[in-house]
């Protein structure tokens, strides 16, 4: 251990630091470019030519494409019109309604023919839409858009 305020000697290899250089050899620092960098300086009249035209970027061999879908609401198909864009012809249109018999039906002329209503009163079910499913169809193209259940 040596004593506070005493040098030790560095060893050979290790840095040393060196004396700031004395006002004699400091330079003034150079603005732009350094000599021999390849870069234009300002008041070289090369550096005021027209710019260069900017390369196309090339198409990216890996690249992607989104597609946009919309999803639209299902539609709720009861037993009056609805107004919806046809999936077939893509037209804003209003359900055509044609009703058919459907299990409401049936189990009803059953129970009236359970009831005694065997003298062709057991047909009346058929006869009244409100016991009756309910298809949609376009008026345009007459595609089938969805069927309403009774039972």
């Amino acid at each position: 251990m040596q004593a506070p305020g005493s040098y030790q000697s560095i060893p050979a290899g290790y840095p040393t630091a060196t004396a700031p250089p004395s006002y004699e050899e400091a330079t003034v620092p150079q603005y732009g470019p350094a000599p021999g960098s390849g870069m234009k300086n300002m008041g070289d009249p090369a550096y005021n030519a027209q710019p260069m035209p900017m390369p196309m970027p090339m198409p990216v061999p890996n690249a992607v494409t989104v597609q946009t879908v919309f999803v639209q609401q299902p539609v709720s198909f009861y037993d009056r019109p609805v107004q919806m864009t046809c999936p077939s012809c893509h037209e804003m249109i209003v359900t055509h309604l044609s009703y058919n018999a459907g299990a409401l039906t049936w189990l009803s002329c059953g129970g009236l023919c359970i009831l005694g209503c065997a003298f062709g009163c057991c047909l009346i079910p058929f006869c009244v839409d409100a016991l009756q499913d309910v298809d949609h169809y376009c008026p345009n193209c007459k595609a089938l858009l969805g069927t309403y259940k009774r039972l």
